[in-house]
This record gives C-alpha cells, sequence and structure tokens, in this order.
C-alpha cells in the first residue's frame, strides 16, 4: 500500500466537523450569502456579474475560514491534509485527457437537455455577461469562474468532504456523496444540475488517483475558463 492509499483510507475529522462545514455550506451560506445578500448586491450594482462574482469571493472566504477553524486548526493539522500538495509530473497527461473528456460530455448533455426540456446552460451571470461584453466584465468573470470557485470548491468539496466520506463508506460512496453534495449546492441553476453532478465525479476522481487536489483545481478552473471564454464570444 502506497501513502496516497493510506492518505485515503483514514481521515482525521469526525463527524462533528463535517456536520458544523454542512450546516455552513447548505443552510447558512444559501440563505444570508446567497440569498439575502446577494439580493441586496443585485439591487445596489443592478447587474448579476458584479453581485455573483462579490458573493462567490465572499463565499470563498467564508468556505476557508470555516474549514480552516472547525476542520484544520482544532486538530493541530496542515492544509496538505486536504490535498495541498504537489503530484506526480506523470499526471499532467490525466489532466489533459480527463479535461477533454469532462469537455466532450458537457457538450453532449448541453445538447441533450436543450432537446428534451428545451432549456441551455445560461443564468442570471452568463445572461450579464453576454449583455453587457467588455474586457472589465470579461476578466471578472473570467477569474470569478477560472479561478476563485475552482480553489475554494475542489479544497471543500474534494480535498475535505470526499476524502473524509470515502474513507468511511469507500471510493463509489465517496465520489457518488460528495458530487450529490456538489451538485445540490449549485441550485437553483437546475439547468447545469447534471453537469454539475458529472463534473464532481471526475474531479474527486482526478483527487483520488493523484492524492493532490491540484489537479482537480486545474481541470475545473479550465473547464470553467473555456465556458466563460464561449459565453463572452457568443
Amino acid at each position: 500500500m502506497n501513502n496516497r492509499e493510506k492518505f485515503f483510507l483514514k481521515s482525521p475529522w469526525t463527524w462533528k466537523e463535517v456536520v458544523q462545514l454542512l450546516i455552513l455550506v447548505l443552510v447558512i451560506v444559501p440563505i444570508f450569502i446567497e440569498y439575502l445578500l446577494q439580493g441586496y448586491l443585485s439591487a445596489v450594482y443592478q447587474n448579476d456579474l458584479y453581485s455573483g462574482t462579490l458573493i462567490g469571493l465572499i463565499m470563498s472566504i467564508i468556505f476557508m475560514l470555516g474549514l480552516y477553524f472547525i476542520a484544520i486548526l482544532p486538530n493541530k493539522l496542515s492544509w496538505r491534509e486536504v490535498g495541498l500538495k504537489s503530484f506526480s509530473a506523470n499526471y499532467w497527461r490525466a489532466i489533459i485527457g480527463w479535461t477533454f473528456v469532462l469537455i466532450v460530455i458537457s457538450i453532449i448533455m448541453v445538447v441533450v437537455i436543450e432537446i428534451l426540456i428545451g432549456v441551455g446552460p445560461e443564468n442570471n451571470k452568463t445572461d450579464s455577461l453576454q449583455s453587457r461584453t467588455t474586457l472589465l466584465n470579461f476578466f471578472i468573470g473570467f477569474v470569478s469562474a477560472a479561478i476563485i470557485s475552482p480553489v475554494y470548491e475542489e479544497i471543500f468539496y474534494r480535498g475535505f468532504l470526499y476524502r473524509f466520506i470515502r474513507s468511511k463508506y469507500g471510493i463509489l460512496i465517496g465520489m457518488l456523496g460528495s458530487s450529490l453534495i456538489f451538485m445540490i449546492v449549485h441550485i437553483p441553476t437546475f439547468n447545469t444540475l447534471p453537469i454539475n453532478f458529472v463534473s464532481g465525479l471526475i474531479f474527486a476522481w482526478t483527487y483520488e488517483k493523484s492524492g493532490s487536489v491540484v489537479p482537480p483545481i486545474i481541470i475545473h478552473g479550465i473547464f470553467n475558463g473555456i465556458a466563460i471564454i464561449l459565453t463572452a464570444l457568443g
């Protein structure tokens, strides 16, 4: 058994930390940040892209502070425990391959969803970006989607949550459970939920195989970045 396999077999956390962080992510953040605060910011800025980006930044800070003060600091751990460590250079081929797979699967799913229910992948932020395509708006949207979101989401949903579930119930349940929660937190963008779930599976698998949360961050960032570029061009 190598060090990567040992890393995933045991988690340094208990259900206490997991429940506290899930309450933060599934209850407190959606109610007070994504609903109340975002509603206020949307009214102030009159721009869903600006308000959504600011909300994303606030969420990233809350997620990381919550993770640090609930799961890392009390247990005297380092960020390596949530996968922030180097990975083998040989894994870059897998990163490229899984990025391509995710793009292809997502395109297929978008086409199928649009055919079946007549709904595309657009949401308030993409509509705002398309209707006000400026260099500043593109930069804001790109930084938010391709850098901020991938970093904090992968550290939390894969680095922390997947590792915990996987240590308790194995790889399959770990992948399904963490991906399901990852999908749920993207409500109410219902039109992209299937893609969120599938991408969560790929991100969890690359974390499992590399032993580092950096590869899923890279794949997530590239995928989101391409989506923003296509949205701006569209």
